[in-house]
């Protein structure tokens, strides 16, 4: 469970676990800013970088993606703990008037990255590619640490599995507006950056600007002389916070091994005469299956005080969806599988957040130890393309890809019988 360093004094409000619900204009806002810098990370990755990738080097299209990518995954790795750790840090006044923590990294990370997608569309070399994809890599996760910190700040824990659905859905909505966006309402790789990074600020602005953010008194500030250390979270002390990284790592992985060359599978494997077209099909159906089941799954999950199960379940349905992928790799199947790997991921998206937040040592630092746990999602961008890359070119094409995915996403599902906390 989430504890508090004891204090003489009672806690500010920054600090003190939440108590009362948040309301449905709260999170529609807080929907938004995620549908914005979800669709600013999926949109490059599924659509524009593999485009620009392949027009400067269509040769060597897969290693290069892998390369852009990978570089861009690392920077996560590195940008998203430290802005949360930041941010729990972050206590600016402007006269006089004290501001809250977590809004400044929101609205300034919309900002410079929607300029870093501006200046990625112009880069025509695969290094100036991969330096504009880092620029906005960190912009974004210095977002993305401050909007997922808002759940533990605000949200009662008996409310956090139903309000982690509908956070959650933009992760694939995202994708699909995204993809739409680039494809059908605007032509070109530089118009489809320009309107992304458009619609991040459109999305992400109106939460940082009209909704409360708790300013931190200087006597709670968190020292910055220990800021690199505190980024060590000890498995020993707090062995659930390390079993949730680890299964939160090992599903974010599968996922990363399944999805990276989506686009290429369906061009190269299942020949499809249209694959982008069938791409966004595919991502159609995904966000469907998300939609239905991310909401009803977190809200059961708050009722029944039970975490792990509806995780485990999860687990089981995505690896049934890789396994598809891999023994019959046709078009009817792959449509299939979109569907079961969204009603599976759905499950996991919005019951896996909910069961994070309750397994966060440090009310103090609640950004920094989530952005701890982002790096299980960041970090397996890094690794995913250097283990996809061979599989496909060299060790079995894409069945040996599918297959390692539903392994290593039933293994992460599996572990969080390790959590001793959380039901």
């Amino acid at each position: 469970m989430t504890t508090v360093d004891p204090t003489p004094t009672s806690l500010p409000a920054a600090l003190a676990e939440p108590t009362v619900p948040v309301r449905r204009g709260w999170i529609a806002l807080l929907a938004a800013a995620n549908l914005g810098v979800w669709m600013a990370f999926f949109t490059p990755i599924q659509v524009l970088l593999p485009q620009q990738v392949e027009r400067i080097a269509p040769a060597d299209k897969e290693t290069m993606l892998a390369v852009v990518t990978g570089l861009g995954a690392l920077a996560a790795v590195l940008a998203n703990p430290l802005a949360g750790a930041l941010s729990d840090r972050t206590a600016p006044r402007l006269a006089g008037r004290a501001f809250g923590r977590r809004h400044v990294w929101t609205a300034g990370g919309a900002v410079l990255g929607a300029l870093a997608l501006v200046l990625l569309a112009q880069q025509r070399t695969v290094l100036g590619v991969a330096v504009g994809w880092v620029a906005a890599q960190v912009c974004f996760n210095a977002m993305l640490a401050s909007l997922t910190a808002a759940v533990p700040d605000r949200v009662p824990v008996a409310q956090r599995g139903g309000v982690s659905g509908w956070v959650g859905i933009p992760q694939a909505l995202g994708l699909v507006l995204g993809v739409v966006l680039v494809t059908a309402v605007v032509t070109g790789n530089a118009a489809g950056y320009a309107a992304v990074a458009l619609a991040v600020l459109v999305l992400a602005l109106p939460f940082a600007l009209l909704t409360t953010d708790d300013p931190l008194p200087p006597a709670h500030r968190p020292p910055l002389r220990g800021l690199f250390a505190s980024m060590w979270v000890s498995p020993r002390r707090h062995p659930d916070f390390g079993w949730a990284w680890i299964t939160r790592f090992l599903v974010q992985l599968g996922n990363a091994l399944g999805t990276l060359y989506l686009l290429y599978f369906l061009t190269d494997q299942v020949r499809l005469a249209d694959p982008e077209g069938g791409l966004l099909v595919l991502i159609l159906l995904y966000t469907t299956g998300l939609a239905a089941t991310a909401v009803v799954a977190g809200r059961l999950s708050d009722r029944s005080g039970r975490r792990k199960v509806f995780v485990i379940a999860s687990g089981g349905v995505m690896a049934v969806a890789a396994l598809l992928l891999a023994v019959a790799p046709v078009w009817p199947v792959a449509v299939g599988a979109a569907l079961l790997l969204g009603a599976g991921y759905g499950v996991y998206l919005s019951v896996d957040a909910a069961l994070i937040t309750q397994v966060l040592p440090r009310a103090t630092d609640r950004a920094k130890d989530l952005g701890v746990i982002n790096i299980a999602n960041s970090a397996p961008q890094v690794l995913g393309p250097a283990i996809s890359a061979p599989i496909v070119v060299h060790l079995g094409g894409y069945p040996a890809l599918y297959a390692v995915t539903a392994a290593v996403t039933v293994l992460g599902s599996v572990l969080v019988l390790k959590i001793r906390s959380v039901p």
